[in-house]
């Protein structure tokens, strides 16, 4: 017969589920009790209530709860499972769980996270038996410069292999810690969508790194298709008149900003002319500063210029 006490429990976690709009279950194996004490503060702060069961109790209040696809969590319930109920998204409940995680050399009996690889290079150890230690668990050596130097890069745990004594300890001598002291996030329920851990890791050095590559391409973007914003508007304005100036140099269209380009094109293509028909001439040009007349200089606007020109006297022509 089942006690009053525990249909009361699971009436509580019922109410729970059918309440929070996000549901994730957690694996507290080897989680030390001082850091579980740390993190129920940490959660509470945060409003996530973090609520443990036996697992069969936590098997019927889901059942009850009848949400949509929330069955799926039951499948997840391993080593010392508990529930977190909270309103924030399941990404940053992932994320935050991560970083309140520390590190750890790994104890005998425990399951390798991932993929355990020594890289090669020096070490602080001397030739003795420590050569023996590390060929046992597959790491081969030389001795350089009077210290042990691993030759190649070496795997030796697989993810999802069980860790021995002898590797426990060659992962504290190499201080290499792969293990993870923490709340292990199992999964995610949100409004009948499950995810399992693995999709809620998100790298965000490189989501940072995608959203300020995707800003710049459409920032470029913007400036080839002239599309003004805060951020181009200064800048086409900038391709706009350069542009229009090597434009109205190119065709000759007098301007308060290409007169002066205008006209040293004009010399150097006299000079050119000159050299090129070999003509033996001095000539002394004296333009007056400013000429009324601005747009596109015709052949007999120029032949005009060059007659008022002559009948001031700023013109004239020397034979050899």
């Amino acid at each position: 017969m089942v006690s009053d006490k525990k249909i009361k429990r699971v009436q509580e976690l019922t109410k729970d589920i059918q309440s929070y709009p996000i549901i994730g279950v957690v694996n507290m194996e080897n989680l030390p009790g001082e850091q579980l004490q740390k993190m129920r503060g940490i959660l509470r702060s945060r409003g996530i209530k973090l609520t443990m069961a036996r697992k069969n109790l936590i098997m019927r209040a889901i059942q009850e709860s009848k949400r949509e696809n929330i069955t799926h969590l039951i499948e997840k319930l391993k080593g010392m499972p508990a529930l977190i109920f909270t309103k924030d998204n399941p990404f940053s409940l992932y994320s935050f769980i991560q970083k309140n995680k520390s590190e750890a050399s790994g104890k005998p009996g425990q399951i390798a996270p991932h993929d355990i690889v020594v890289k090669a290079g020096p070490t602080n150890f001397t030739p003795g038996p420590i050569i023996s230690e590390l060929a046992a668990v597959g790491i081969k050596t030389k001795v350089e410069a009077g210290k042990l130097a691993v030759i190649s890069d070496t795997r030796i745990a697989k993810e999802g292999d069980v860790i021995s004594q002898k590797l426990s300890d060659t992962l504290k001598k190499l201080d290499i810690k792969p293990m993870e002291i923490g709340m292990n996030l199992v999964s995610v329920w949100e409004n009948g969508l499950a995810f399992d851990a693995k999709q809620l890791h998100i790298d965000e050095a490189e989501y940072t790194q995608n959203f300020t590559q995707a800003a710049q391409w459409a920032f470029n973007l913007a400036l080839e298709c002239a599309y003004p914003t805060s951020e181009t508007t200064e800048l086409l304005l900038q391709k706009a008149f350069t542009e229009a100036k090597a434009l109205s140099i190119e065709q000759n269209i007098m301007a308060d900003a290409t007169a002066g380009d205008i006209l040293a094109k004009a010399e150097r293509a006299a000079l050119e002319l000159r050299k090129e028909g070999n003509i033996d001439c001095a000539v002394e040009a004296k333009l007056p500063e400013a000429h009324p007349k601005q747009g596109r200089v015709t052949h007999e606007e120029a032949k005009q210029l060059l007659d008022e020109l002559k009948e001031k006297g700023t013109l004239r022509d020397h034979k050899a």
